[in-house]
């Protein structure tokens, strides 16, 4: 190859050539650090200057002159970089080009040598002759005389590229341990081990502040490669030795600034160390290393707030040089907010599955056997979503199951998710119908979404779908209202498997235009039968239709035997239809109807007439007789039977219903009437004649209320046997 001309020549080749002997590029702002302070013991933070040998290693400039036929001339390609490239005067340029970029590279040097305008910053291949590729940033310029041809500088763009390539692929994912390996791995290519240790607030979401970082304490994210370590070196996982956590918190946070620091050889780590037992925790084996710390800062927060330290190990025959340490601090600086966002998102991943765990049933009573499943999406995804699903018993006997899928993911979601199932289980315990509860929390739908709460603070709950069944255990009757949800799947105690038919819905928070009302759908369950509820998370797949995932969701619970543990026959479901990668929340509740059984209920009709009350005392006590119940459990409910039945006769019209229910805990009386007037307990006085039945049924009860039905109302209380 040609020799560097004088730079005394004006020519375009000769410009560029000239500049190749003393390019360098720039170093870091933090300058490695030299031997370790013999009085001290702690790095120093002299600037060790890349030398002019180990400056060619880092080259990335070349030029190449080409006369009007597009042959080689001259080049100055002497930089290792550009080894393997043969680029031998006298032959065509676009030898050194792959087969496929041939025309249009010819296209673009005639172009620039006919026009005599630049062709610069194109990203290009370049073929060396073992068959491998340099990718380069190629500018093509004319000569100054345009009878002299072509001039082509050449940028390697390894180290840009990787750069590049590194942040992109950091910012992919919202998990703090994949982002934590993604920079690991990125770093690996500056030395032979790297390890990614962040501060345990870090780690689990939480918030952190310039007053936490006395008391950091690290824990190694992510280490690569992956291989078997020494006994005691620390894995990810692991939380470092405090004297380990401490003194790399205080190694780059010198003079209360985070600067990147280098420990040249094992001799310097150990006077820096000074422990045995950090030394086998932090010092990857045997043979003599160094290691360069780079702080991961959060500059945003002033002051800078250390998230960790990533740590690159190597050789110690292999010094690490100031554009090295350069290049690994840039990495870490562009993909330090990376981590900050994994954090946030992990913050509000913890905090919105606290919640959602809080609204999973507990229990499902004596007479509904309950099992639920729920999974967060995955934590790359948007967030968990705002999918919850509750199951309660009433006070009236009834059992309550309910589900429910608000629009998005994140804290939004999941605060109205807490409203509107909180609201909709007081609702439900006060006595309102399915249909009712939907009413209501559509209306809550809405005005959640006005211009301050809702699309202000950027987050709409319109299009929120729920459903609600109300089981009673007595009829062995189910009442269903849906909006816009899925429809639950019912399974008969034959095995037979359907989906219930209910009517579509525009979901809650709809335009007035677009409302519909709520329907109530009745239908039996014997006892045995299955029901199941769930969110869209379970049955959608981009690779099938929705109608095809739910027919799935149907024949899979068609399996569950009667006999089967509902929890697990749950899981099964779930990990039967549930995709690998979550995009969305995955909830499933499913419900064995088991009811109450015949010898343990008892209903009568009698006419709103006087003598109501002595007839209904006469078959209770009948009844309780043969029940066994003690003589001060049946003084007392003949007592609230006599007062319940008396005020209906009293202040209502038609044919009253008593009905007796004996459960695990106690006795459930019911008289229903067809009025619509609401039993209040008043402040009555000492001599007032009227008012004294509702205390005396307060007394007597655990509890007691009212639920109302198409006909009228049912007043229930409960006594404690």
């Amino acid at each position: 190859m040609d020799s560097t001309p004088s730079p005394s020549s004006s020519s375009p080749f000769d410009l560029v050539s000239s500049a190749l002997g003393r390019y360098i590029p720039r170093g870091g702002a933090a300058a490695a650090a030299g031997p370790a302070d013999a009085r001290g013991g702690r790095p120093t933070r002299r600037g060790v200057p890349d030398d002019p040998a180990a400056g060619r290693q880092d080259q990335i400039l070349g030029v190449v002159n080409l006369d009007r036929a597009l042959r080689i001339t001259r080049c100055n390609l002497e930089a290792p970089v550009f080894a393997g490239l043969d680029a031998v005067a006298g032959t065509p340029f676009v030898d050194l080009l792959p087969p496929g970029d041939v025309p249009t590279v010819t296209r673009r040097l005639r172009q620039v040598l006919e026009t005599g305008e630049a062709h610069v910053a194109r990203i290009q291949r370049l073929r060396r002759g073992d068959g491998s590729e340099l990718v380069v940033s190629m500018s093509i310029l004319p000569a100054a005389a345009r009878q002299e041809g072509l001039t082509v500088s050449l940028i390697a763009m390894a180290t840009r590229l990787h750069l590049y390539a590194a942040e992109t692929a950091i910012g992919t994912s919202l998990d703090i341990g994949e982002t934590a390996q993604s920079l690991a791995e990125s770093l690996l290519a500056w030395g032979d081990v790297a390890a990614v240790d962040l501060d345990f607030a870090v780690w689990t979401g939480e918030g952190v502040t310039e007053q936490t970082q006395g008391r950091i304490r690290l824990r190694r994210a992510a280490l690569v490669p992956d291989r078997a370590w020494p006994e005691g070196y620390v894995t990810p996982g692991d939380d470092l030795p405090r004297d380990a956590s401490r003194l790399l918190a205080q190694a780059v946070r010198r003079d209360d600034a985070p600067q990147a620091i280098v420990i040249p050889d094992r001799e310097a780590v150990e006077r820096v160390l000074g422990s045995p037992q950090v030394m086998r925790a932090l010092v990857p084996g045997d043979r003599s290393a160094g290691v360069a710390c780079i702080p991961l800062v959060l500059d945003s927060a002033a002051p800078v707030v250390l998230l960790g330290v990533a740590e690159v190990w190597r050789r110690a025959d292999r010094p690490f040089r100031d554009s090295e340490l350069f290049d690994l601090q840039e990495l870490v600086a562009r993909t330090a907010h990376h981590v900050d966002l994994a954090r946030q998102h992990q913050r509000e991943h913890t905090q919105v599955l606290a919640l959602q765990r809080r609204l999973l049933p507990r229990t499902g009573g004596d007479t509904v056997e309950i099992a639920s499943v729920y999974q967060p999406a995955t934590p790359d995804s948007a967030g968990v979503g705002g999918d919850w699903v509750n199951s309660f018993p009433l006070p009236d006997g009834r059992t309550a199951l309910v589900v429910g899928d608000v629009v998005g993911h994140g804290l939004g979601a999941a605060a109205t998710m807490g409203q509107l199932s909180m609201e909709a289980r007081a609702l439900l315990s006060a006595g309102l119908a399915p249909d009712e509860v939907l009413e209501h929390l559509d209306e809550t739908v809405t005005l959640l979404d006005d211009s301050e709460s809702g699309l202000a603070a950027g987050y709409s709950a319109l299009g929120s779908t729920c459903c609600i069944v109300l089981y009673d255990p007595v009829s062995h009757r189910v009442a269903l209202a849906s909006a816009g949800h899925l429809p639950p799947v019912l399974v008969h105690p034959d095995g037979h498997a359907g989906l219930l038919a209910v009517r579509p819905h525009p979901g809650l928070g709809a335009e007035f235009a677009l409302r519909e009302p709520f329907d109530v759908h009745t239908f039996d369950a014997p006892p045995g039968s299955l029901l199941a509820l769930y969110t869209d998370g379970l049955v959608e797949d981009p690779a099938v239709s929705i109608d095809e995932g739910i027919g799935r969701l149907a024949d899979a619970v068609a399996t569950v035997h009667p006999w089967d543990a509902l929890q697990q026959a749950a899981r099964r479901v779930v990990s039967t239809l549930a995709p690998a990668r979550q995009r969305d929340d995955v909830t499933l509740l499913l419900a064995r109807m088991i009811g109450y059984r015949k010898g343990d209920t008892a209903t009568w009709r009698l006419p709103a007439r006087y003598d109501a009350p002595a007839r209904a005392r006469e078959r209770v006590s009948a009844l309780l007789r043969q029940w066994g119940a003690g003589n001060y459990t049946r003084d007392n409910v003949l007592l609230l039977v006599s007062e319940l039945v008396t005020n209906a006769v009293r202040f209502a019209t038609g044919p009253i219903t008593v009905r007796l229910i004996r459960s695990g805990h106690g006795l459930l009386c019911e008289v229903g009437d067809t009025g619509n007037g609401r039993p209040r307990m008043g402040r009555g006085g000492l001599f007032d004649d009227g008012g004294r039945g509702l205390h005396v049924v307060h007394k007597l009860t655990t509890r007691w209320g009212v639920r109302w039905t198409d006909t009228g109302k049912v007043v229930w209380a409960e006594v404690a046997r």
